[in-house]
C-alpha cells in the first residue's frame, strides 16, 4: 500500500492533508507515505496528472491508482481507498 502526497511548501490544505496523512499511518502502519512537493519534483507531478495541491494517491503495490482526492481526503476516504488495495 502506497499513498503518495503531493504538496506545495505555502499550501494550509496541504498541511490539514498531512495530519490526515499522520492519522491514517497510526492506524495502519503498513501504509507508505511518500510527500513529493511539486517545485522540486514538477516531473513526478506532471506523470501523475497532478494539477492541484493537495493531491493524495494511493496504488496498490504494483503501481495502479486505486484512489485519487483532489484537497484534503478525509481518514474515512483514505482507510476505504487502502481497503481497496487489499481486496
Amino acid at each position: 500500500m502506497q499513498l503518495v502526497y503531493f504538496s506545495s511548501m505555502f499550501c494550509e490544505p496541504c498541511s490539514q492533508t498531512r495530519f490526515v496523512l499522520d492519522q491514517v499511518q497510526k492506524l495502519v502502519p503498513a501504509a507508505s507515505v511518500v510527500e513529493h512537493d511539486v517545485a522540486l519534483a514538477p516531473e513526478l507531478a506532471e506523470a501523475a496528472h497532478v494539477r492541484v495541491t493537495p493531491t493524495v494517491l494511493v496504488r496498490q503495490e504494483d503501481g495502479t491508482e486505486v484512489f485519487r482526492a483532489e484537497g484534503v481526503p478525509t481518514v474515512n476516504q483514505v482507510l476505504v481507498a487502502l481497503a481497496r488495495t487489499v481486496s
